[in-house]
């Protein structure tokens, strides 16, 4: 592994793959971008659906797999119990799910190289505690301030992992195993020094309705339908240039389709949230945590899959070689993954500190840092490096979230909800290699 930025071989020089190109095998036969190829873009609907349908049937199936299991496990949550599909529960399932999406989304940064990062969950814990400290009598630092610090100084964290990664050529493993330890003496350290009875409150009214607080009804509609019109003009406006660059554009009817769905989520989601959910006073209105993860999905979806430095990640992940011999730098940019990973958790960890009211010393960043690599595998994230997207984690989040809430409801013990969980990554696991043997045979 290299470590900075390195100049290519005089030999030939393989091509950079990108999103959709197949060019360049893997480590295991497989080509490069294979895992972030959507279906083959056709002038007619069609051809368009054929080439869908023939690449469920070679095993990709994308997102099928977690859509499937998600309803399955709705359909038989909502009959064992009728009130989870009320919407009292099903925004609280959202904000339940907020810190396991977001620390998914993560681990998706470090997983694609096809390195792993388990001390995301202690990452996470030092965010929340430093901004708790900070927001806290005596610093009393403005809540944007507190939030800043605490992002930054997690960033660092993966920067400093990073660099001993790559440096060294230690294997990340070993060295977020080392992160997962160490961190989790520095939380420690921390909430005792600074907190009361092993707790540090936070009473700053902002940072608590993070997580906490809502939209009001009207202001949901507004954002929604905001932001349904910009994703169809960004969308159409996408097709339309790359029609007048030559490049073939998928089927109107398909993009149309996708802008629909879009819609129909977005009304969806508003109306759940909109209904009354409070029983002494009226509670409505949509989360704030929802806009911050959908804020979150947005900003890492576009680094990840529209700008160089994402692409470069994909080929690094696909076959590290083959990008080096590009003229990537792998050093650099896999520092920056690791950098992007402990911001992210960062985040999170606030988050869940805004949620509770409060970070103690108790914080489990061991069983978290399981959900977060659980949540992004579960959504389709590769292990073996090469393939995720963004959307991933969410939907491997929500899974997660739905068995945590739903088994909740049924009064089972947290025993039975950490059996099942591993039944669902076991079983996404197997989905994977299994697709990923379909592909190489094909």
């Amino acid at each position: 592994m290299t470590t900075g930025p390195t100049s290519p071989d005089p030999g030939p020089t393989p091509p950079v793959t990108e999103p959709g190109s197949t060019n360049g095998p893997n480590r295991s036969g497989v080509p490069i971008a294979l895992a972030i190829q959507e279906p083959e873009l056709s002038e007619s609907l069609g051809e368009y659906a054929r080439a869908w349908a023939k690449r469920i049937r070679s095993g990709e199936s994308g997102v099928l797999p977690v859509l499937g299991g998600l309803i399955i496990l709705v359909v038989i949550f909502q009959v064992q119990s009728p009130v989870f599909l009320s919407a009292g529960n099903l925004t609280n399932l959202l904000v339940q799910g907020s810190v396991f999406v977001l620390l998914g989304m993560a681990e998706v940064w470090v997983l694609i190289l096809g390195e792993i990062d388990l001390s995301v969950g202690y990452v996470a814990g030092i965010g929340g505690v430093i901004t708790a400290i900070l927001t806290a009598p005596p610093n009393n630092f403005p809540w944007y301030a507190a939030i800043t610090v605490g992002m930054v100084a997690t960033a660092c964290i993966g920067v400093l992992q990073g660099t001993l990664v790559i440096r060294l050529r230690l294997p990340s493993f070993v060295v977020t195993l080392a992160g997962l330890l160490g961190w989790e003496g520095v939380v420690l350290y921390l909430v005792n020094t600074h907190g009361t009875g092993g707790t540090i409150r936070i009473s700053n009214s902002i940072l608590l309705d993070l997580s906490n607080g809502n939209l009001s009804p009207v202001a949901g509609w507004i954002i929604m339908v905001g932001s349904v019109l910009v994703f169809g003009g960004v969308t159409l406006l996408r097709d339309r240039h790359r029609q007048s660059s030559g490049l073939v554009a998928p089927p109107l009817a398909v993009t149309i389709l996708k802008i629909a769905v879009m819609a129909a989520a977005g009304v969806a989601l508003v109306l759940i949230c909109n209904t009354n959910r409070g029983v002494l006073v009226p509670l409505r209105g949509v989360p704030y945590v929802v806009l911050i993860i959908l804020g979150f999905l947005i900003l890492w979806t576009f680094l990840l899959g529209r700008t160089r430095f994402g692409r470069y990640l994909y080929a690094i992940g696909g076959n590290a070689e083959a990008a080096r011999r590009a003229g990537i730098s792998l050093g650099w940019n896999r520092l920056w993954a690791f950098a992007l990973t402990s911001f992210t958790a960062g985040a999170a960890g606030i988050l869940y500190a805004s949620r509770l009211g409060s970070i103690s010393n108790n914080i489990d960043g061991g069983t978290l840092v399981l959900y977060a690599v659980a949540a992004a595998v579960i959504g389709g994230t590769s292990l073996f490096g090469g393939r995720g997207k963004m959307v991933y984690p969410l939907l491997g989040g929500l899974v997660i979230a739905t068995i945590y809430n739903g088994m909740g409801l049924l009064g089972l013990a947290a025993a039975y909800q950490f059996m099942v969980t591993a039944l669902v990554l076991v079983a996404a696991v197997s989905i994977d290699a299994l697709a990923r043997r379909s592909s190489s045979n094909s």
